[in-house]
């Protein structure tokens, strides 16, 4: 059994004059990622990995779940492939990861985590917002074997600002 955390990256501020690569949060974004990582209710001790984008938004989201989480002991990795926006990279990097990794969290962007989530997982999701977690297991041993998994967590922080 395999289990994959994907997580979008917070709420970036278009407000500065950088290329999209180095976009930073908005204060929301680091409210919101705060929130949701405070909700995530996981087993921490099982992640293998964390894969994160080189983008800066991407970044400071993963240091804030990995704050939030208690994750510092963790192994993480920064990879430009993950800066991917239709999911095709995504695919070659999860498939890539090696099989003794048997839970796996990447942040990352939209539209491929959406389209990820709805070709991989069980369960339909019209859009994962910024901040939004979807875990997936997978009833495979290997990450190269991925294929249709079940959706066993949706967390959006506009379902948390209802409560």
């Amino acid at each position: 059994m395999k289990t994959l955390i994907l997580v979008r990256h917070a709420k970036s501020s278009w407000e500065y004059n950088v290329i999209d690569h180095e976009r930073p949060l908005k204060e929301r974004g680091v409210n919101d990622a705060i929130m949701v990582s405070n909700h995530l209710k996981i087993d921490t001790s099982a992640i293998d990995l964390i894969l994160c984008s080189d983008a800066v938004r991407t970044k400071a989201t993963s240091e804030i779940f990995i704050s939030e989480l208690n994750l510092k002991d963790k192994q993480i990795e920064y990879l430009h492939d993950l800066y991917d926006f239709d999911g095709q990279y995504l695919i070659e990097v999860i498939k890539g990861c090696d099989k003794a990794i048997d839970t796996l969290m990447v942040f990352g962007h939209n539209h491929g985590l959406t389209w990820f989530a709805n070709t991989y997982g069980n369960t339909f999701i019209d859009n994962v917002p910024t901040s939004g977690v979807v875990v997936i297991e997978f009833p495979i041993t290997d990450w190269k074997d991925l294929n249709k998994g079940e959706t066993s967590l949706t967390l959006f922080p506009r379902d948390l600002k209802k409560k």
